[in-house]
């Protein structure tokens, strides 16, 4: 696997992860502390088992070798040099020793998953592959290239710090241009307030149906991942399969803006709908979202169906959790109620919080895939970040409300889409159970930041009927981007076509493998709610709805 798609697997989406401060980082360093103070006779055991394997290693006796598996260490020097194996094999006792150590600690398990969580962080930032003297393929690099790899480096190095918040680069931004070659996909503004624009595309076929889709992206991201490239953009896909499509881009707040809360986002929501079934002359619109536009999508159909509203048609939830549970990803040991209390306060002070730093603590959070992976790349190495679409999109981060982010962790630590009529937000009591649309809802086998298994919980939390569930084999933004044509894509879903049942492992049970992408099963079950077709629009917008801007209009060119 390629260092651009690791990374894709590592994409940043709002989740819980918002809601951490480093207080529960100190809090997981100072556990580790006590532990060591608390039990000195345990500490001293660990510290001479870890001096008997370095005795080894310098006399050459030790049997400690790499995973097979860690692309870190696949230069056969690794094994054959002397120097550069005595120091594999030290890395590999401190490695051993901890987790030998850790597992002895008289830890709950939340205390546990803390403990390895860090200790992991930890370790990973000493891997001797992370310098130029530990790094055998920089070096031979160094070498070949004369020195120019190193003043490469160098050069990498000094534009992070001076242009890039002092992160290391993921992406090399300069092939890609808005509009140009990616967002491409034709189309106008045909609505906008302070909070969004709404983006209708051109179709592409000579009918279409009757019944459009309104996409909602996440607020942390742009709304361009779904029309990176034409050979992987939704939009197209839905285009050319007769779906009239339409798209929210949302603002990038600004600090006067972070008392943007949900019921404000919402209440833009229902205004893309106003313009979609005036422009359309569809009483229904079909509804898709992913990631936190999934959470926002559920709390507006939550607040439709309160107020008698029927206008949602079918519902497309991507990569979205709903019901979360604090284990579901590595990073959930480390939340607690203070530290979401305190990151609340600090982001209500600032207004936002800013689009850098929520991206400088995820990559924190996986420091192999997001950071060192890069520190070998672009400064030992010499070599130019990766020129990938999904990354230059990644890469793109934006601001969040303060008010926002306080209502997103509201949703977390209520698990308010599990309780029917029991937490108020948005001006209503939200109740799921009262939500009849039709239902399609995705995860992806791989996915670290929405895990599939939590992503399948919400199969049970809505009153509808009609229920598909779709496990893609990839990872989070991969699990979406699929397009046709890739050998290698499947996807899993059940046989009967029965409504997932409560217990996941009786639906793996139950389903079949289908090689490919799973697009077409999809836009199958799109097409089916989405009416009778009709000839295409011959222009944008309509009269009330002018078109203004070409897509992917003008909210989508600020930057955080």
């Amino acid at each position: 696997m390629g260092l651009e798609n690791e990374a894709a697997q590592s994409t940043t989406a709002l989740g819980p992860l918002v809601g951490l401060a480093r207080e529960d980082f100190v809090g997981a360093v100072a556990l580790l502390l006590r532990e060591t103070a608390s039990q000195p006779a345990r500490t001293l055991k660990h510290a001479q088992a870890f001096g008997e394997d370095v005795v080894k290693i310098v006399t050459g006796k030790s049997d400690l070798a790499p995973d097979a598996k860690d692309k870190r260490f696949m230069d056969p020097a690794w094994r054959y040099n002397p120097f550069f194996r005595a120091g594999a094999q030290y890395y590999l006792a401190v490695q051993k020793g901890m987790r030998s150590w850790l597992s002895e600690l008289e830890l709950d398990d939340m205390e546990r998953d803390r403990a390895n969580f860090i200790t992991n962080i930890i370790i990973d930032s000493l891997s001797p592959t992370n310098t130029l003297a530990g790094n055998p393929m920089a070096q031979k690099r160094l070498i070949d290239s004369g020195g120019l790899s190193l003043i490469k480096g160098l050069k990498n190095a000094y534009n992070d710090l001076v242009h890039n918040n002092a992160m290391v680069s993921m992406v090399d931004k300069r092939p890609f241009k808005l509009g140009e070659n990616v967002a491409a996909s034709k189309g106008s503004v045909i609505y906008r307030n302070a909070m969004m624009e709404v983006i209708q595309y051109a179709p592409t076929t000579e009918t279409v149906h009757a019944v459009p889709q309104l996409t909602i992206p996440p607020q942390i991201n742009k709304m361009y991942i779904n029309d990176l490239s034409p050979e992987k953009s939704v939009v197209k896909y839905q285009l050319d399969n007769g779906i009239q499509t339409f798209t929210i881009s949302w603002k990038n707040p600004v600090k006067d803006e972070g008392h943007w809360d949900m019921a404000d986002y919402i209440g833009s929501c229902r205004e893309a709908i106003d313009a979609v079934a005036a422009i359309t002359g569809s009483a229904k619109v079909n509804v898709s979202a992913g990631c936190s536009g999934g959470q926002t999508a559920a709390l507006l159909a939550s607040k439709l169906a309160a107020d008698g509203d029927s206008r949602l048609g079918a519902l497309t939830l991507m990569v979205c959790v709903l019901h979360p549970q604090q284990n579901d990803i590595e990073a959930g040991a480390l939340m607690s109620k203070h530290g979401m209390e305190l990151a609340k306060r600090r982001a209500a002070k600032k207004g936002i919080i800013e689009g850098n730093s929520l991206a400088r603590g995820f990559a924190w959070l996986r420091p192999n895939d997001l950071i060192w992976n890069y520190v070998i790349n672009n400064y030992l190495m010499g070599d130019d970040p990766p020129a990938f679409d999904v990354l230059f999109w990644n890469a793109d981060a934006t601001n969040l409300s303060a008010a926002l982010m306080g209502d997103f962790l509201t949703l977390f630590d209520t698990l308010a889409f599990t309780k029917h009529g029991e937490v108020e937000m948005a001006g209503h009591a939200i109740d799921l159970g009262k939500v009849t649309s039709d239902l399609f809802i995705l995860g992806g086998v791989t996915d670290h930041i929405t895990p599939w298994r939590a992503c399948y919980r919400s199969t049970q939390l809505f009153g509808s009927k009609d229920v598909t569930f779709v496990l893609s084999q990839a990872g989070h933004m991969q699990a979406i981007l699929n397009p046709p044509g890739n050998p290698k894509a499947k996807y899993f879903k059940s046989k009967s076509g029965a409504p997932p049942p409560a217990d996941v492992a009786e639906w793996l049970q139950g389903t079949e493998e289908v090689a490919g992408s799973w697009w077409p099963y999809w836009i199958a079950w799109i097409q089916k709610r989405s009416g009778k077709q009709q000839p295409a629009p011959k222009a944008l917008g309509s009269k009330k709805y002018p078109p203004q801007e070409a897509a992917p209009g003008l909210y989508v060119l600020e930057q955080a």
